[in-house]
């Protein structure tokens, strides 16, 4: 399985792409076991708030039958295809991501930010900036509706936050989101085995849920090799380590 060029394009100038098929039946099927049997064992209500933001089911995150969504799927080749072949360390766990109904009438609008800085229930430490290279998003339910527990993202807001980074500083997001003109979300729909791959540097939200049904999604954060030592220069520098796609942004100019 590789990217169409009309798909490569769609991520430089959208900062995002959602490829249908990815991932098996069987390995979404056997997350989905893993996940309800996790399920089952009941959730505490003192910490929804920090698996909202970190991850439902903890105690299996980090096994091969979320793993291997991402390791045992052409999903891995389909992102080094971007960053270079050979770059991308296997995954060692995952966000194990599940929107629950919502009663809420009308559903709150989604709020856009980007990952790897500090909330109060997200873990990552005041100062610290934990970025990486792209998000791959793997679904394993699906979305067929907007406020269905959507992924939103705004388009092109890649563009627009290395920008801002460039006129400020990496560092100016330790001071939360910024407040510019990140134009329009659009709610992805998706099926199950769907994927979607997002640059670092695209706003994303998770939309309410008002369906009758739970999504089930998990979320990959992947470094390429070496990404610590270019943390913040790929802030200013969005492209610098998409290597699969240097041919291409050379014949746009970019």
């Amino acid at each position: 399985m590789q990217l169409s060029y009309a798909q490569k394009r769609q991520f430089v100038d959208l900062g995002y792409v959602v490829v249908p098929g990815v991932v098996p039946t069987a390995l979404v099927n056997a997350a989905l076991r893993a996940i309800n049997a996790c399920l089952d064992q009941g959730l505490p209500a003192e910490r929804m708030q920090e698996m909202r933001a970190q991850s439902y089911c903890k105690e299996i995150q980090t096994q091969p039958v979320i793993s291997d969504l991402f390791n045992r799927s052409p999903a891995h080749a389909l992102l080094e295809s971007m960053v270079g072949e050979g770059t991308i360390p296997e995954a060692t766990g995952a966000q194990i991501a599940l929107r629950f109904p919502s009663l809420a009438d009308p559903p709150r609008p989604p709020s856009p930010h980007i990952d790897g800085i500090h909330t109060p229930t997200n873990g990552v430490p005041k100062g610290v900036i934990q970025n990486f290279t792209g998000l791959v998003g793997i679904y394993l339910s699906g979305v067929n509706e907007e406020y269905a527990g959507n992924f939103a993202v705004w388009p092109g807001s890649h563009a627009r936050l290395q920008q801002f980074f460039r006129d400020t500083s990496p560092e100016a997001i330790l001071d939360g989101m910024p407040k510019i003109d990140l134009g329009e979300p659009t709610q992805i729909m998706a099926q199950a085995g769907d994927v979607a791959i997002c640059h670092y540097l695209l706003a994303h939200s998770a939309c309410a849920n008002v369906s009758p049904f739970i999504r089930y999604a998990t979320y990959f954060r992947m470094h390429k090799q070496g990404h610590a030592e270019r943390l913040r220069s790929t802030m200013v520098n969005m492209w610098e380590e998409w290597d699969g796609l240097q041919d291409m942004l050379l014949e746009e100019g970019r």
